[in-house]
């Protein structure tokens, strides 16, 4: 075999164990049969490659049903990544503003693929509690902030998003289909904003926008959440809608971008 051939061999091989990792980042915890499938990748090449994975710490085995899943060593790349780029120390300070104006939970969210990882938030003081924690990753489709981001991504990505999307009913609000997702996203987009209306978690209500980095692309967002009980229509919308926005606004002007996309809305 000549050295054109092993490398090209190589660079495959290269290209399958990421394509496991992010079935396991997309789907959770797989057996090998179902990465095969899944992947229409052969059992064979299959356990080859998750077992080098393995080796290098990036993936686990669950003793108990032998299937496998990202290890926290992706977890912890992946922090580093988001402290390199200053955002959640940036963010920080008006998250603390936010929390203390609305007494409410506050969350931070980067893109992620075909997810929104929450990076930082404030809990709110509240003994009714909402928040996700830091570092758990969520699809796009049916949260605020994941559809804050969507909406303003460009078409060739979101489409690639949709096209990967299993739209999963989570509860009797998720949004169902393509088509739905489609018609609420040119919403955001004239509006400048995305809520969830209970779609992820039953009771939960919140308002997100997204912070858009130096070249308009949206690389985060930002959640004002509650419970439902707490929520009053008339009262808290408003001045909710224009809190996130506004902030949003801030946070996309301190990554450098002159001009955010949402700021001809507000």
């Amino acid at each position: 075999m000549n050295a054109d051939v092993k490398r090209e061999n190589s660079v495959k091989s290269i290209l399958k164990a990421f394509q496991i990792i992010e079935a396991l980042d997309r789907f959770g915890e797989l057996s090998i049969a179902q990465l095969s499938q899944a992947l229409s990748m052969d059992k064979t090449t299959v356990h080859r490659l998750i077992r080098t994975i393995k080796e290098a710490g990036y993936i686990v085995q669950n003793p108990y049903t032998r299937k496998y899943s990202n290890s926290i060593k992706l977890f912890t790349i992946g922090s580093s990544i988001i402290e390199r780029t200053g955002l959640k120390e940036i963010a920080r300070p008006y998250l603390e503003t936010l929390a203390s104006e609305t007494k409410e939970t506050i969350n931070l969210s980067m893109h992620s693929g075909n997810t929104i990882v929450y990076v930082d938030k404030i809990e709110s003081n509240s003994a009714i509690k909402v928040g996700i924690k830091t570092g758990t990753a969520l699809p796009m489709y049916c949260t605020g902030m994941g559809k804050a981001i969507l909406a303003f991504l460009p078409e060739d990505i979101q489409n690639e998003i949709l096209d990967n999307t299993g739209f999963q009913k989570r509860t009797e609000k998720t949004i169902a289909s393509r088509e739905a997702l489609i018609d609420q996203l040119n919403v955001v987009r004239k509006n400048g904003y995305a809520n969830d209306g209970e779609e992820y978690v039953d009771g939960l209500i919140s308002f997100a926008a997204p912070i858009f980095d130096y070249r308009n692309n949206p690389v985060a967002a930002l959640s004002i959440s509650m419970p439902k009980l707490r929520y009053n229509e008339a009262e808290n919308r408003e001045y909710y809608v224009n809190l996130v926005k506004n902030t949003a606004t801030v946070l996309s002007k301190e990554l450098g971008n002159a001009n955010p996309l949402h700021e001809h809305i507000l």
